[in-house]
């Protein structure tokens, strides 16, 4: 993976580590409100969406890009397909 995805991708992901220790916080106080909680959440979603798509654009431009010169398109396009299983 090129070097920029991989920053990139660790951003996103103590973004995340960020929200998620915020969420742990917050759920020890018994008055912490359910709605915000939801939303905290949905942001620790976003940032690991955001982290997935960043690694994602990296192998494509890495890997997938360059497969027709290294004679391996079908074992990527193989890959691929197992990969969108999980995006």
């Amino acid at each position: 993976m090129p070097e920029d995805s991989r920053q990139r991708a660790a951003r996103r992901l103590a973004i995340a580590r960020g929200h998620l220790e915020s969420i742990r916080r917050s759920l020890e106080d018994p008055d912490v409100y359910c709605v915000d909680v939801l939303r905290q959440i949905k942001a620790v979603q976003g940032a690991l969406d955001g982290a997935a798509s960043v690694v994602l654009r990296g192998h494509l431009e890495a890997h997938v890009a360059t497969a027709a010169t290294r004679g391996d398109a079908q074992d990527m396009v193989d890959e691929l397909m197992d990969v969108l299983k999980y995006i």
